[in-house]
């Protein structure tokens, strides 16, 4: 592991020689051979951050990476392992199960999204494996991993596409 790496487990993160707290899945660090979907379990390993999302009428796009990508109210991602386009980013309306990406709460306001089954998604492996912004300190996720808006909105300007996130046990 490299400096470069944002390392996270239950017990904290890394990134650029800084500790942060963090939050992961309820239901703990998982194997990723075990990983499922709706099973709250963040997956063990190493991934790779392929995008940033972010809500425009709350964080200024300046203080971003070029790369980050604005969302909107008709921005959702697809959770239902029968539908096609499972673990992509999909527009309202759509038929199939799906999380609202402009969300009332802040927890989505900057949203960094992992190559976990994505872009070749296998139905019920897991979807939206994401680092966000916590509901509250140390607060569990329903998979993701989490941080406080102030250590987030520290992290994200020094990731690059491609930044590996090593999740470990």
């Amino acid at each position: 592991m490299s400096p470069a790496d944002l390392v996270a487990s239950r017990w904290g993160a890394r990134f650029q020689g800084r500790n942060f707290p963090c939050s992961v899945g309820r239901g703990g660090i998982v194997a990723p051979q075990k990983k499922r979907e709706g099973d709250r379990a963040t997956p063990a390993g190493q991934h790779h951050i392929v995008g940033m999302l972010f809500r425009p009428d709350r964080i200024a796009a300046a203080t971003l990476p070029a790369w980050a990508q604005p969302i909107g109210p008709g921005d959702l991602w697809s959770d239902d392992a029968r539908d096609p386009a499972y673990n992509h980013p999909v527009r309202a309306p759509h038929r199939f199960s799906h999380e609202r990406l402009s969300r009332a709460d802040p927890m989505y306001d900057l949203l960094l999204v992992t190559d976990w089954n994505f872009p070749m998604a296998a139905p019920g492996k897991g979807s939206a494996i994401f680092v966000h912004i916590w509901r509250r300190p140390r607060y569990p996720t329903a998979g993701c991993v989490a941080f406080s808006r102030t250590d987030l909105m520290w992290i994200a300007p020094r990731l690059t596409l491609g930044t590996r996130l090593m999740i470990t046990p």
